[in-house]
């Protein structure tokens, strides 16, 4: 019996729902489509089930990024939809940022056939691995056609293409799906023969979802010379306090000091992990300290951090370094002496072997009076400064908020100010490519179906995806945007392009004059100007229940670059410590 999500309307129809019904079966649940004509046969199929949440997005750059903040929480595949032409190239940056930071996203781009290409027709492009060597596959998928072998060989591309997005690397799959006329279903053009002469039931009886394996690390050690050290980069997985406790285990065993990033889940679990450090980038930036604490050996978690001051001075001391990552890809940007472990630090905490570390620098000394400086300077600023608002977040959102932090100076902060804590906060991030593409559509993705989001974000990276308000009617869940408005890319105030004036104000900082009340309203948002910080602590400690609303902090980004520059100096400033 053919399951009722099949459509014996036409050839089209047809093909699109098989496929869909196969992706359903092999574990798809959500799909993003954007509107278009040439993909009429995939969205009414996908409209119809009733296994997939179809949600509607009219911007396909949006699109994709709101896919791939619901396939980044959930670490499970997405699919996306769009029509033919240009509309694909607007899923690119997104397929960027999946493929960098391995995120599973199924993009099937609808294509006129081959006799419809080079030759003028409307809304016609090169579709042909349009995204280049960002998927991890790509296939150009045959003409739908009414035959029991070619929807056997369909349902076998849409089981591979959905399971290549998981193993062996997560990351984008490429269908391109090629669609003749007529494109919706019409009098007369059914195969409804199909419905009796295929057994359905044996059809898809092979369908499945992807089994990822778990591959066991063999004993290890990490010997050699001169005092250890773990650098926890930014990672995002699925279970963020099991993580966290791997990563406690490998610093107990080995006894080397940790230094997390704000990103990493160790900053947010650290209640029972030794020697956590946060303040390396303030610390790093005194001569004599950066000296004392030189490594011998870094065992390095999926990647490095953000700063700049600690991959420099990594890269100067030149020491051992074993990178554990599960991805396939070089992640050494600093370009050491590495060995490359392919484990999860679950897997790597149950193969190390015991003694394998010995000798560690004094870091705690450093942490507890940078932290200290850091932490009290922010404590007694009461003009509205930038980053305290990172630092007021990791102290009054309930335990276990998400919060997408987004990039340029907004993860720069965090990582400067954020504390050590055991709140169980799961900060998010699109820091693959480290671009402000698709920032407020992610943070949509990440907040829907899910308890009440955060995200921080600065003006520019808010007003370059502002189509992710039109997500509004179909987004189910609660978001508040802290939106630092400084008036430009705060960033760029601290390089030394930004002594150049001009051209520095207009083509660097490049001020908006964007007045987001008005945005909010145009949308209907709510918005709410923080009036000082025991308004924004209020507004922070009861998230809403449900939508979304902007909290807009305006601050000063001239006085603010030089504010941190004096707290950078203040943090690391040489103090009457052990061995100094």
């Amino acid at each position: 019996m053919a399951p009722p999500s099949l459509d014996f309307r036409g050839v089209n129809a047809l093909w699109g729902s098989v496929l869909v019904e196969t992706l359903l079966r092999c574990g798809l649940r959500q799909a993003v489509v954007s509107p278009g004509s040439r993909s009429t046969p995939l969205t009414l199929a996908l409209a119809r089930h009733p296994g997939i949440e179809a949600i509607p997005v009219l911007d396909e750059r949006s699109a994709a990024f709101f896919a791939l903040g619901l396939a980044r929480r959930k670490h499970h595949p997405v699919l996306l939809v769009c029509t033919s032409g240009t509309a694909a190239a607007n899923y690119l940056p997104a397929i960027i940022e999946a493929s960098e930071s391995g995120v599973p996203l199924l993009a099937i781009t609808a294509d006129r056939p081959a006799e419809m290409r080079d030759c003028a027709s409307g809304q016609t492009i090169d579709q042909q691995k349009i995204y280049g060597g960002y998927p991890v596959f790509h296939h150009e998928m045959a003409l739908p056609e009414a035959s029991e072998p070619l929807l056997r060989y369909l349902r076998q591309a849409a089981a591979h293409a959905l399971g290549r997005t998981l193993w062996p690397q997560p990351g984008p799959v490429h269908l391109n799906a090629p669609f003749r006329d007529p494109l919706a279903p019409v009098e007369g053009g059914g195969v409804g023969h199909m419905e009796k002469t295929v057994d359905w039931e044996r059809f898809f009886a092979s369908c499945a979802p992807a089994i990822r394996p778990v591959f066991a690390a063999p004993p290890l050690s990490l010997d050699g010379d001169g005092p250890g050290l773990i650098v926890a980069g930014p990672s995002q997985p699925a279970d963020p306090a099991a993580y966290a406790a791997a990563v406690g285990v490998l610093a107990r065993r080995l006894g080397w000091p940790v230094l997390a990033d704000a990103l990493s889940p160790v900053r947010q679990h650290a209640g029972n992990i030794p020697g956590v450090v946060t303040a390396y980038d303030a610390i790093l930036r005194d001569p004599a300290a950066a000296a004392q604490l030189r490594p011998g050996r870094v065992l390095c978690l999926d990647g490095w951090p953000t700063s700049k001051v600690l991959r420099a001075w990594l890269q100067e001391a030149d020491p051992l370094v074993w990178i554990a990552s599960t991805r396939a890809d070089n992640r050494d940007g600093i370009h050491g002496r590495t060995r490359v472990l392919p484990y999860s630090p679950e897997a790597l905490a149950a193969a190390l072997s015991p003694g394998t570390g010995g000798g560690a620098t004094p870091w705690a000394p450093h942490e507890a009076r940078a932290r200290g400086v850091i932490d009290g300077a922010l404590s007694a600023q009461s003009a509205l400064f930038e980053p305290k608002a990172a630092w007021l977040l990791a102290r009054r959102l309930p335990p276990g908020t998400p919060i997408f932090i987004a990039s340029s100076m907004p993860a720069r902060d965090a990582e400067y100010v954020w504390p050590a804590g055991d709140r169980g906060l799961r900060p998010y991030f699109n820091r693959g490519a480290n671009g402000i593409d698709g920032t407020l559509s992610t943070a949509l993705g990440i907040a829907h179906g899910g308890g009440a989001a955060v995200l921080l974000t600065g003006d520019l990276a808010l007003l370059h995806d502002s189509n992710g308000f039109l997500l509004k009617p179909r987004f189910a869940g609660s978001l508040t945007i802290i939106l630092i408005n400084n008036r430009g890319g705060g960033i760029f105030e601290h390089l030394p392009i930004s002594r150049l004036e001009p051209p520095f104000e207009e083509f660097f900082a490049t001020p908006q004059e964007a007045d987001f009340a008005l945005l909010a309203a145009a949308h209907g948002i709510g918005h709410v100007p923080v009036r000082d910080w025991a308004h924004f602590g209020e507004l922070i400690c009861a998230p809403a229940a449900a939508g979304i609303r902007i909290l807009e902090l305006r601050t000063d980004r001239r006085r603010d670059a030089a504010a941190r520059r004096e707290l950078f100096a203040a943090a690391a400033a040489p103090s009457a410590l052990p061995g100094k």
